[in-house]
């Protein structure tokens, strides 16, 4: 065998000098697929390309977090009362806030229409037989009309609204018979709230109501009837959440809604504070001190009076 040999470097200016390759002589490269050497033989292969590194996946972007509260209507920069915390948007998925213009369909803006109406009829905003002009409703509420439409149905299953065919629909004015009638539903829904608080509550909720108590004794001294029917509205409000019946107090919710002008008049009635007043006073007695026949007893009482009151009334402007 013989032994393998460096093949020389191209000549330089000198001309080819033989021997081992020094520093600046290349070794032979292997042949080629046509038994070709590199070098001087011919032009060298062209290098092969660099790999293209593959492009990195995406990172998909977090998504925001959706606010604790929900957004601002467009038409009136009021926040809304939303139990559920989502975001105002429609069935896209876009925001539909001021920077669209566009009101509120669906379920959404059925939701918003609804709640909004409720609340001014049970704050007595609304009059009983007050028109509800769809258009004009659907514009301040920021709405789609159809949304609008599908709330007036709601708030008519409730008892707050009446449509009238060819006529549209109008806030539901209650008789003195109908006032009367729903008074006596409560008075067993509201002392079954009241026996319950009685079973249930806390030092604390028995000292948040005998701080009602207080509020109410002044209020009564100074003469502020206004605040008076405030502070009677919480008194009941507090005593159905301290008794856990949600039941008792969903269906009490409708009913109260349908007498907000009954109790109003009411309460501005010329010395109906000073006589309600001790009848307050012994449900909150009876709650505080956890005597639920007592306190169940104590609220029949009050409203078997304020049935009276009501039928008084009736005879002085009708007499």
């Amino acid at each position: 065998m013989h032994a393998a040999r460096d093949e020389t470097s191209e000549a330089g200016p000198e001309g080819p000098t033989a021997g081992p390759a020094g520093p600046e002589t290349r070794t032979a490269a292997p042949a080629g697929p046509g038994g070709r050497t590199a070098g001087a033989a011919g032009p060298p292969d062209p290098p092969e390309p660099e790999p293209v590194p593959a492009e990195p996946e995406p990172v998909p972007a977090e998504p925001e977090p959706v606010p604790a509260e929900t957004g601002r209507d467009a038409a009136t920069g009021q926040r809304l009362a939303g139990a559920t915390g989502q975001r105002l948007a429609g069935a896209t998925g876009q925001r539909l806030a001021g920077a669209t213009g566009r009101r509120l369909a669906g379920a959404t803006g059925r939701r918003l229409a609804g709640e909004r109406l409720r609340r001014a009829i049970l704050a007595g905003d609304m009059a009983p037989g007050q028109r509800l002009v769809e258009e004009e409703l659907a514009e301040t509420l920021g709405v789609t009309r159809a949304s609008l439409r599908a709330a007036l149905f709601d708030l008519a299953a409730e008892g707050l609204v009446e449509r009238i065919p060819n006529r549209g629909a109008r806030v539901r004015p209650v008789t003195l018979d109908e006032a009367v009638a729903i008074t006596e539903c409560r008075m067993v829904l509201e002392g079954l709230c009241a026996a319950k608080a009685a079973e249930r509550v806390t030092d604390a909720e028995a000292e948040r109501l005998r701080q009602i108590a207080g509020q109410m004794e002044r209020s009564v001294a100074d003469g502020e009837p206004l605040k008076y029917s405030a502070l009677n509205h919480e008194l009941h409000r507090l005593v159905r959440e301290i008794s856990g019946q949600k039941v008792a107090a969903g269906l009490l919710e409708r009913l109260n809604g349908q007498l907000v002008r009954h109790q109003f008049q009411l309460s501005l009635r010329p010395g109906r504070p000073q006589a309600s007043l001790p009848e307050h006073l012994a449900i909150i007695a009876a709650v505080a001190g956890r005597r639920p026949a007592e306190a169940e007893e104590a609220t029949r009482r009050h409203l078997r009076s304020v049935i009276t009151a009501l039928l008084d009334q009736d005879e002085e402007e009708t007499g």
